[in-house]
């Protein structure tokens, strides 16, 4: 009796472990979340076009007046990527406001040149609305006005601070730079860096530190093991800024990485909830072969019987010189996509590092279809001859335009909800949305090239992913792409890395071969859409 292939679809035992798996995952995430909020309300306005939401623990008690904090974030951050430190000094005491800086979250502004210093107008208007309304809620000590801001919110809440000595205390997580501090000012300063940040961070607080030593309360704490953003979710980071405050009376221990345990159970949930999905939405093949074999008789991973191999098949050094072409075929094409990315016009898309990433992936993509297009011998890539009759399992059926629209439903879910519960925004507002069709576009056609000349094959599509995301790192080194883009690649890479299993998944049943390109754009695109800032 011959071993089962590999290929063929898990049976409906598995399919049913797997819906318990995701069921249950998804109930504790779900839990996990809501105990995160449990104690706390939250109340969302709009103050001069700024989206703020406002966090403290229970109603206000008439007569006492507690500390407040003005929360800011980073550059394509959001208030919801701050919502854990919300809660810390809330528990502590305090009431909290967090707002969306133009051009981010859920603020449909855009923010006139992102991530550069003709930016600060802006940062600086947005930050007076909320600081003024804090000020004016009735429970609120004006005169104990508190700012935390991280990374291009830590350079406005100090800049800030310098200019109102009125700020109490200033707590500044990530500081770009120091050089428009004026020795001493703003007094309470409290400088906080991730020990694997880059050096210039570092830098710039005991640079800040220096500076005010002789004259007010400076500290610089480094924590160690975090970097840019982790840094954010680190118990001693909770700890020092709850320290901090002026008059807190809560004494609750933080527990700053709460949402994003539920928001991981979430993914991981959804993440494997694709395996039922599938079984239940598409056929399966008639036999375990890969759309992409040969049509012969023997197993696809069995030798060929044939005296002269195709090209594909030779080798270099022991190395499958298919493998080899394809290696190179991608450096090739993500290098020309790096290169001419910045001069395309989705460079000039109002959606900052978004619009260089759409052209790098559109690029790419392009050149990755041609070459499969041009060399399918020598990539091992097999194309049926012309009028090459479709199987009924693969024509455009009712059934596979179904099954289409729900997973890919099923796809803007799984990435969208965990993103927007446990991180940071992730809906769409303003120009989001006609700018989301345009870059999943891009992700589409990246995902189909890489889906061709993977040729059904999961370790040849992980090789084109990790070329692909290593030369738009590199690409950032060398200074092809704006520096910001360093900060995208680890999620870009996670987004590329769930693809690829979620391929590895739907390959097995009779679906079109475009199916898995069509969910990757969801789950990278939007992401990429709703997150990163208008400009």
């Amino acid at each position: 009796m011959s071993a089962p292939s590999p290929h063929r679809p898990p049976r409906t035992r598995t399919a049913v472990l797997f819906a318990v798996l995701a069921a249950v995952a998804a109930g504790l995430g779900t839990l996990v979340l809501v105990r995160a909020d449990a104690g706390l309300t939250a109340r969302q306005v709009t103050v001069g076009g700024v989206p703020m939401t406002e966090v403290r623990a229970g109603p206000p008690t008439p007569g006492v007046r507690r500390p407040g904090v003005v929360i800011a974030h980073g550059f394509a951050g959001s208030a919801q990527l701050m919502r854990p430190i919300a809660d810390t000094v809330v528990r502590r005491g305090a009431v909290a406001l967090l707002f969306d800086f133009a051009g981010h979250g859920a603020n449909p502004a855009r923010l006139p040149g992102a991530g550069s210093n003709t930016s600060a107008a802006t940062l600086d208007a947005d930050l007076d609305a909320a600081v003024g309304y804090l000020r004016s809620r009735p429970d609120v000590d004006a005169d104990g006005i508190v700012l935390v801001g991280h990374s291009m919110g830590a350079g406005a809440v100090t800049r800030y601070a310098t200019g109102h000595p009125e700020i109490a205390r200033t707590v500044a997580i990530s500081l770009p730079e120091a050089g428009e501090l004026p020795p001493g000012r703003p007094t309470e300063l409290l400088l906080i860096v991730g020990g694997a940040e880059f050096p210039a961070f570092r830098r710039a607080a005991d640079d800040a530190a220096r500076r005010g030593a002789s004259t007010g309360r400076r500290s610089a704490v480094v924590v160690p093991g975090v970097e840019h953003i982790s840094v954010l979710f680190a118990g001693r980071t909770h700890r020092e800024i709850a320290d901090w405050l002026p008059g807190g009376d809560g004494t609750t221990r933080p527990r700053p990485i709460a949402r994003l345990a539920g928001a991981a159970l979430l993914v991981f949930a959804f993440g494997i909830g694709v395996v039922p999905l599938a079984a239940l939405l598409l056929p399966r093949r008639a036999t375990g072969r890969r759309p992409t074999d040969p049509p012969s008789g023997r197993e696809p991973d069995a030798p060929a019987q044939t005296d002269s191999p195709a090209p594909g098949g030779t080798a270099l050094l022991g190395v499958p010189f298919g493998g080899l072409l394809l290696f190179g075929l991608a450096v090739l094409a993500a290098v020309v996509g790096a290169a001419v990315a910045a001069v395309l016009p989705t460079a000039r898309l109002p959606l900052a590092v978004g619009g260089y990433v759409a052209g790098f992936l559109l690029v790419t993509g392009v050149l990755l279809v041609a070459g499969q297009r041009w060399l399918p011998g020598w990539l091992g890539v097999f194309q049926p001859p012309p009028g090459t009759p479709v199987s009924a399992s693969r024509r455009a059926t009712a059934r596979t335009a179904v099954a289409t629209l729900a997973l890919t439903g099923y796809a803007v879910l799984a990435v969208a909800l965990p993103i927007h519960r446990g991180l940071t925004s992730a809906l769409p507002v303003g120009a989001r949305w006609w700018l989301l069709p345009l870059v999943a576009g891009a992700c589409l056609l990246f995902l189909l090239g890489v889906e061709l000349v993977a040729a059904g094959r999961t370790g040849r599509h992980l090789l084109v992913v990790a070329v692909t995301v290593v030369v738009l790192t590199a690409s950032t080194m060398v200074g092809l792409s704006p520096g910001f883009v360093v900060l995208v690649v680890p999620l870009f890479a996670l987004l590329l890395g769930w693809q690829a299993a979620w391929a590895t998944v739907l390959r097995r049943y009779a679906g079109p071969r475009w199916l898995p390109a069509v969910l990757g754009a969801a789950l990278v695109g939007w992401p990429i859409a709703t997150t990163l800032p208008l400009s």
